[in-house]
């Protein structure tokens, strides 16, 4: 029996009027498990953090399609019926290009991706002083992934993404976002909005347009919960630093300690048995042992 993609399982979830979807960024392996253990029923892929933990550089630009495509795919596929909404920037070029990446996306398990106005030296969005390209330029990234995706017969959500606020204001970013979705892109994402009132005037003048709430906290928008955000009417939020925030305090308070005191001070709980059980070390045994395998019939936990 052939179960519905997660594309196709996000797609339905955006027909519903009463969908909303809330997907924590996550940036590795670890993050995506710890994401889905949680109970989250949809993901986020941060460029930012892929650059961070990939590269360990900031998001200007250094993450080339194959890196944002190989984390993808390994995020992806941990669940496959579990929605992974994607960054891909600018599309990493032309329409030749943007639809190269739509159909990378599609095949490696993604569910949804954004594609964003920066020109192609593009930088964080709640970073100051980007750089755009003209709408014309902007409309065909947009147009190259919708035909790119109707050419695969994919369900995978477009999602047009502008950084106009910055630069141009909010009756420009408006005019982009409606000209994205008259060429077909699924879903709106303004990004850096900088007030509540800002939010809530641009699902009332998309509408009913589907719209992300991109929430940085201690960005260039105010903090608004996902409960919030359900209320205003956007249909998606994403947390881009929900995991990579955490790790980023843990991993430095954890190295200081070390640092100083000779040892990290672990908690008892964490041991490797654990921490490879948070990555499915007890599914890979039960598929193991129903195969017929015998290397791990004397168990993998001490004093067994």
């Amino acid at each position: 029996m052939a179960f519905p993609s997660a594309a196709t399982n996000l797609r339905k979830t955006l027909q519903d009027p009463n969908g909303f979807i809330v997907a924590p960024g996550v940036y590795d392996g670890m993050s995506a498990r710890l994401a889905l253990a949680a109970g989250f029923d949809a993901l986020y892929m941060t460029g930012a953090g892929t650059a961070a933990s990939v590269h360990g550089q900031a998001d200007l630009a250094i993450c080339t399609l194959n890196d944002m495509r190989a984390n993808a795919e390994m995020i992806a596929n941990l669940s496959p019926r579990t929605p992974l909404i994607a960054d891909a920037d600018t599309g990493y070029g032309g329409p030749i290009m943007v639809a190269r990446t739509t159909e990378q996306y599609a095949r490696s398990g993604v569910a949804a991706f954004h594609i964003e106005d920066q020109v192609q030296t593009k930088r964080c969005g709640h970073l100051s002083g980007k750089q755009l390209v003209d709408t014309a330029t902007y409309i065909t990234r947009i147009r190259a992934a919708v035909q790119a995706r109707h050419r695969l017969g994919s369900d995978i959500v477009v999602i047009a993404r502008t950084d106009a606020l910055q630069q141009y204001g909010y009756e420009e970013s408006v005019a982009r976002l409606r000209a994205a979705r008259d060429a077909g892109a699924d879903v709106g994402f303004l990004e850096g909005i900088s007030s509540r009132e800002m939010a809530k005037q641009a699902v009332r003048d998309l509408a009913p347009w589907p719209l992300v709430l991109n929430m940085v906290e201690h960005g260039a928008t105010p903090s608004i919960s996902a409960r919030e955000a359900k209320e205003i009417g956007f249909r998606i939020i994403i947390f881009p630093f929900a995991t990579l925030g955490p790790a980023l305090v843990a991993m430095r308070e954890g190295l200081a300690k070390l640092r100083e005191d000779g040892l990290p001070g672990l908690s008892e709980e964490i041991t490797p048995q654990m921490l490879f059980r948070v990555c499915g070390l007890d599914e890979s045994l039960k598929l193991d042992a129903e195969a017929g395998g015998e290397a791990f019939q004397g168990g993998v936990d001490l004093g067994q």
